[in-house]
């Protein structure tokens, strides 16, 4: 008696992406790398021979890089180890990244699937207010906001998340538009779902694709705020330090100590490539229409 052949297991979107994803060698090869480097940087201090705060006053102010010495990475002119002041101000600059990228996302998801949800009235006075606040130069209202309420690090977190969510608010607005004519929002609100609940539970897991890809895309931008206000003053301040920090002060010394600034400025760079790279793989992956 022969065996009924048994129905092939479909695949959920996910899964494709993640298929096309593995076959996208510069987003796979962006990743590792990017693994590795963030692995690094917050294992790293731990193990360093120095603290990132500590003068060396019985070495060289800024002694050249040497495998052979305790300082991999030379020193600064104030003969401090450049190696674990590299790491350090990785955990910062990822750290804003990630944090203020996380509220960016919050705002920006929020309003643009209220907006799109309820559209009418709703949606033009929401939407006005976006491109009012589009009209404001960006970085003067973040100097402003540091200005204001001094340099704590938190205030970093909020003052980029909360002015760098009006591209997020129109994306979902725009998706959420398209969203809310389909089939099964019209069965959920005809099962007596409000409209709270619906956006929730239908068009916000329905926008995921379009957030993460656009939440790797945010990150470098928002490493680059951080290390551009870092480069005026305006970001991390002593002892603490950022990539941004890190490659300001090296480029005022580079004549001297040109580590100080290849070394921070490498690290910088290899992490903004990786997440181009992993957003433009996602992108790819998540976008099904060629396939």
């Amino acid at each position: 008696m022969s065996r009924l052949p048994q129905p092939e297991q479909g695949r959920s979107l996910w899964q494709d992406a993640w298929r096309r994803l593995r076959r996208n060698r510069a987003a796979l090869v962006a990743m590792i790398v990017l693994g590795a480097l963030v692995a690094l940087v917050i294992v790293g201090p731990w193990f360093a021979p120095w603290s990132y705060d500590y003068i060396d006053f019985d070495g060289d102010w800024g002694a050249a890089p040497s495998l052979s010495g305790s300082h991999w990475f030379g020193t600064d002119s104030l003969g401090r180890d450049l190696f674990a002041r590299t790491l350090q101000g990785g955990r910062i600059s990822l750290l804003v990244g990630f944090v203020a990228t996380l509220v960016s996302l919050l705002i920006g998801v929020t309003w643009g699937a209220v907006a799109g949800y309820y559209g009418g009235r709703i949606d033009n006075v929401m939407m006005r207010i976006v491109d009012i606040l589009y009209a404001m130069p960006f970085m003067f209202f973040v100097i402003l906001l540091m200005v204001l309420f001094g340099h704590h690090l938190v205030l970093i977190f909020v003052a980029i998340g909360a002015v760098n969510w009006l591209d997020m608010a129109r994306i979902v607005r725009g998706q959420t538009l398209s969203l809310r004519q389909k089939e099964f929002v019209a069965a959920a609100v005809t099962s007596g779902l409000g409209s709270g609940a619906i956006i929730r539970h239908h068009i916000v897991p329905n926008l995921l694709g379009v957030v993460v890809v656009y939440a790797t895309l945010t990150i470098p931008q928002v490493i680059l705020v951080e290390s551009f206000l870092s480069f005026l003053g305006l970001g991390v301040q002593e002892p603490a330090t950022s990539w941004g920090m890190l490659v300001n002060d090296g480029a005022r010394e580079m004549e001297a100590t040109p580590w100080a600034l290849i070394f921070p400025a490498a690290f910088l760079a290899t992490t903004l490539f990786c997440f181009n790279f992993i957003g433009d793989g996602l992108r790819d992956a998540l976008d099904p229409k060629d396939r």
